[in-house]
């Protein structure tokens, strides 16, 4: 078995320097514990001030003169100079030091930036085996699941992040597209939780060859059930529609009824769900949606609407009055037509919003609103949610946002109208297409 090392005998008391007798354990002068080891002699292996020895390597800067300064000589680092290691190679001060007390560390910041984790440390066993390398292709779904907001927390199912609860952008919460000559940006706003908006623009041609553009925009119900779905589908099932239409003759004001009605049946054809769905929440609305939809072509414009989604008229010549083109299925509206309030006062009631007509399994009757105009004068047409108009009502409201370049940048103006939304409030979903009249002479391209 093991035993204690045993002490030498000390032929001097380290304290005293008194002599001792074998067998002593504590001084008989000073009484120290002769038991306690005697710390060892300290034999340097570098010249810490002055110049280096010879054979050290190491280019130590000189101490400065004694009294040449009130305050105390600057201390030098380790890392202030080059060194080798034992082995004669090049220390790298970047490396990771060996476990202990550092004083030559770096200041800390006050505050440390948050990494997201290594997709390959969850991505199990399997990739942490793949080679690494240009050839090892990365997961592209993994960074998708990483918190936009604390780049921690990995984001669940329903799109908040496990870590820090901060709901993830969705693609539907910014969309901008580009067809030909028209454009269009829907925004979520600034208050609400979702995108309930949807649009699509496109151009095509006719049977003679001139051009076609259209711009379809849907604004979902908010107390229906699934409205974000509801605008979607009608948006798709209305431009389907009439890029099917036009192209084989049909007149823009037919083919834009037809488009209403195509996306009257897609917002239905949600409301169709299993009765046990039905049963687990009977007193759910069907999904809903309000229409609004233009069409130019040639010296036409053909527009369509059901709901309080809008199409205005800005001529490129500002001193030429603006309009707006369509009529309000909503409260507000009817009080106005049938003479009992004022424009103002209507809108000014906390039921002016409340919309009359509408897409949906809910809706009393389907009524689509069409109309055809023929300007004198080109400009641009812009169709819009009250995410929009509600922050400029009237025509001229309306016609002092839009750029005046409007006609040759449809997708930066309808940036701008966004943008005026979103400074006033951005109370709610913000939707606009801009489409230029006449339409520009392009191929019969369809979108």
């Amino acid at each position: 078995m093991s035993q204690m090392p045993q002490q030498a005998a000390l032929a001097k008391c380290p304290s005293c320097a008194e002599p001792l007798e074998s067998g002593d354990l504590f001084c008989g002068a000073c009484g120290y514990d002769l038991s306690v080891p005697a710390a060892p002699q300290d034999h340097p292996t570098l010249t810490m001030t002055g110049s280096a020895g010879p054979g050290d390597g190491v280019d130590w800067p000189a101490p400065e003169p004694a009294g040449s300064s009130s305050t105390q000589p600057a201390a030098h680092r380790s890392t202030d100079v080059p060194g080798t290691d034992s082995g004669g190679n090049a220390l790298h001060h970047e490396e990771q030091a060996a476990p202990g007390v550092r004083f030559d560390r770096r200041p800390e910041p006050d505050e440390y930036p948050l990494q997201a984790p290594d997709p390959r440390a969850s991505a199990g066993p399997a990739a942490s085996s793949a080679p690494a390398g240009p050839a090892a292709a990365p997961d592209a779904a993994d960074p998708a699941q990483v918190c936009v907001a604390c780049r921690a927390g990995r984001v669940d199912e329903d799109g908040y992040c496990e870590n820090c609860g901060h709901a993830q952008p969705r693609e539907r919460d910014r969309m901008e597209r580009e067809s030909g000559p028209v454009a269009a940006v829907s925004d979520r706003g600034l208050r609400h939780h979702r995108n309930e908006d949807a649009f699509a623009v496109a151009h095509t041609a006719l049977p003679d060859g001139s051009p076609a553009t259209l711009a379809i925009v849907c604004d979902g119900v908010s107390s229906a059930t699934r409205p974000d779905e509801a605008s979607m589908a009608a948006s798709q099932a209305a431009v389907d529609t009439l890029l099917a239409a036009l192209p084989r003759g049909t007149h823009p004001q037919a083919a834009m009824h037809e488009a209403i009605v195509a996306a009257a049946q897609a917002v239905n054809s949600l409301a169709e769900e299993p009765e046990a769905a039905r049963e687990h929440d009977p007193h759910q609305n069907s999904p809903a949606c309000t229409i609004v939809g233009a069409i130019v072509t040639g010296g036409l414009l053909v527009v369509g609407w059901v709901g309080d989604s809008r199409v205005y008229w800005v001529p490129d010549d500002r001193s030429a009055p603006p309009a707006r083109l369509t009529e309000d299925d909503s409260w507000a509206a009817q009080m106005v037509a049938a003479g009992l309030m004022s424009e103002a006062q209507a809108y000014a009631d906390e039921r002016a919003h409340a919309i009359t007509g509408w897409l949906g399994a809910d809706a009393y009757e389907l009524e689509p609103h069409t109309a055809a105009f023929k300007p004198d004068r080109p400009g641009v047409v812009l169709v819009c949610t009250d995410g929009l108009w509600n922050y400029a009502e009237t025509a001229e409201e309306m016609a002092e946002v839009v750029p005046a370049d409007a006609a040759a940048r449809p997708l930066h103006s309808a940036q701008v109208l966004v943008g005026h939304a979103l400074d006033g409030g951005g109370h709610d979903n913000v939707t606009v297409a801009v489409v230029p009249f006449p339409a520009p002479p392009q191929g019969a391209v369809s979108a």
